[in-house]
């Protein structure tokens, strides 16, 4: 039971809570969110993130396993989920700075900002109208120039 466990990622802290786990930050119409990792030491982004709207952002920082023990000591995995996933597997990964040596800023794009439509929805019949059903306006075909009103 626990190692089915311990894939769960939540931004309340999962089902075993404890400091350094994996943290989730969520991009939302209201919100749209972009996240950027900084290397303190030169002061330059190394990792930048604008979390799509409808989507989660889960960064993992695994500490000593990295591959340089100066530069980049840390091993931080990362995914893209949709909003509100719990469990997954971070299926992308970054050799980065310790934590005394890098810093997230989180910040927010102009709002509102839509997600893109579903791709089940891309054959909606709606979405291409005829100019006289949608706010495009324009005349309605047949007899739609007959006054009702007047009888004429």
């Amino acid at each position: 039971m626990t190692l089915l466990l311990a894939g769960c990622y939540n931004p309340r802290g999962a089902f075993y809570p404890y400091v350094g786990q994996a943290v989730t930050y969520w991009s939302t119409e209201s919100k749209p969110t972009t996240i950027t990792i900084i290397d303190t030491r030169t002061m330059e982004p190394f990792f930048t993130v604008e979390i799509p709207v409808g989507k989660q952002l889960v960064l993992d920082f695994k500490d000593g396993e990295g591959d340089d023990d100066v530069l980049t000591p840390d091993l931080m995995r990362y995914e893209v989920f949709e909003l509100g996933k719990t469990t997954g597997t971070l299926r992308n990964a970054l050799t980065v700075p310790d934590q005394f040596s890098r810093r997230i800023d989180v910040t927010y794009r102009p709002a509102p900002e839509y997600a893109q439509a579903p791709t089940d929805q891309q054959d909606r019949v709606d979405k291409d109208r005829a100019d006289w059903w949608s706010s495009r306006g324009g005349p309605k075909p047949g007899n739609a120039a007959i006054n009702m009103h007047d009888g004429k």
